[in-house]
């Protein structure tokens, strides 16, 4: 961006002189109809392409915003932070040093408490399944064995069936073959 000069009229405070070769043209254009359009051009120009007046003032805006508002609030808040810390450290933690010993063997006995109940409740728990399956297994081989003897019975049933079968059946041969003997009797009549 170009600093204060004659292109652009729109700045305040004193421009520095422009150099030697600058004062002939100045000179020569302070005279000629050209003048008021260089005027124009440098508000123009003044107006739309140079921002730095703006945003000097929305900096100078944004600091001062920034120091009032916030102010000291960081350090507030560390102060108040390290008096924290402070306090814990000195009052604090040495009232946890004093009451952990005596808590911590209270703790220690509570959870060996609870531990020997958890493990007798787990022994119950394994006798209680033992005892279930060993139960388990008697019904399983006492039912086995009722199973070995209903088939044993079932086996003689069905030998007897078929040894009456067998006997029914010779008895109907036998039947049978007197009654072709007496039928051959009587057909030789």
């Amino acid at each position: 961006m170009s600093e204060g000069g004659p292109a652009s009229p729109g700045r305040s405070g004193a421009a520095p002189p422009p150099p030697p070769s600058d004062r002939k043209r100045e000179t020569l254009a302070a005279g000629s109809p050209i003048q008021p359009i260089i005027k124009d051009v440098g508000e123009i120009y003044s107006r739309l392409l140079d921002h730095r007046p703006v945003i000097q003032g929305e900096v100078r805006y944004f600091v001062k915003e920034f120091e009032e508002k916030r102010g000291l609030r960081e350090l507030r808040v560390l102060e108040n932070l390290k008096n924290t810390i402070f306090e814990t450290n000195e009052h604090v933690l040495p009232k946890c040093e004093q009451a952990m010993p005596g808590n911590l063997n209270e703790i220690f006995k509570r959870l060996q408490a609870a531990n020997e109940m958890m493990h007798r409740l787990q022994e119950k728990e394994h006798e209680e399944r033992k005892r279930e399956a060993d139960e388990l297994m008697a019904r399983e081989e006492k039912r086995a064995a009722h199973w070995e003897e209903f088939m044993k019975e079932q086996q003689n049933k069905r030998a007897e069936v078929d040894e009456e079968h067998r006997k029914a059946m010779e008895r109907l041969k036998e039947q049978y073959s007197e009654m072709e003997k007496e039928l051959a009797k009587y057909i030789s009549f």
